[in-house]
C-alpha cells in the first residue's frame, strides 16, 4: 500500500457567513477530512478533531499543523465561496471513512446545486434509495465535511429547515448566501 507519513494534518479559517469556518485536510493528497463552523460552544472547532478520532483514530493522532494556512487552494476556494462564487467549493476533494449507502448519500448532496434545497426524501432518492429517508438523514447528521459535502441544503418537506450540527442560524445565512431562500 501506500506508505503513510506522519506528518501532521493541515488546516485553515476562513469567515463564511460571518462564523470562523474550519477545514482540515490530509497534505499528502489535499484531501479534507472534516469540516465545519467554529460555535460559541465550540470557539476553537475542537469537535472537528473529536469526530475524526471517532471514525479514524490513526487520521487524528497526526495532530494539526501549528498554524493555520491563510492561503492554498483550500482557503482560496473557500473566500471565493464566501464572496459569492458559489461554485469555487465544488471540485475540492473530501475523504472521510464511510458505509456504501452514506458515499451515495454524500456524493448526491455534492449534486445539490448551490441555490437548491432539497428534501430528505428528495436526498434519498438522488441517493439511490428512495425509501431509505431516515438513512438519507442519518447520512447528513454524520457527515464530517460540513459546507463541502453540503448537508445544509437540505430541508424538512414541511418547509422547515431541519436541523444544522452547527446550528439552524447558520444552515439560514448559508441558504441566504446561496440564494436558495429570500
Amino acid at each position: 500500500g501506500i506508505e503513510m507519513t506522519s506528518t501532521s494534518l493541515e488546516y485553515t479559517i476562513v469567515d463564511v457567513v460571518g462564523h470562523p469556518f474550519h477545514a482540515i485536510w490530509t497534505p499528502e493528497d489535499g484531501a479534507i477530512r472534516a469540516a465545519g463552523f467554529a460555535t460559541t460552544s465550540d470557539p476553537a472547532a475542537e469537535s472537528l478533531m473529536t469526530r475524526i478520532a471517532a471514525l479514524d483514530p490513526d487520521l487524528a493522532s497526526r495532530g494539526l499543523a501549528e498554524a493555520p494556512q491563510s492561503s492554498g487552494v483550500i482557503a482560496d476556494a473557500l473566500r471565493a465561496y464566501a464572496a459569492g462564487d458559489l461554485d469555487a467549493i465544488d471540485a475540492l476533494p473530501v475523504a472521510q471513512p464511510e458505509t456504501p449507502f452514506r458515499g451515495e448519500v454524500w456524493r448526491a448532496l455534492r449534486r445539490v446545486p448551490a441555490g437548491a434545497a432539497v428534501t430528505y426524501t428528495e436526498l434519498a432518492g438522488l441517493a439511490g434509495r428512495p425509501t431509505a429517508v431516515r438513512a438519507a438523514a442519518s447520512g447528513c447528521a454524520n457527515n464530517l465535511v460540513a459546507l463541502i459535502v453540503p448537508c445544509h441544503r437540505i430541508v424538512r418537506t414541511d418547509g422547515g429547515l431541519g436541523g444544522y450540527l452547527f446550528g439552524t442560524d447558520i444552515k439560514e445565512e448559508l441558504l441566504r448566501l446561496e440564494r436558495a431562500i429570500l
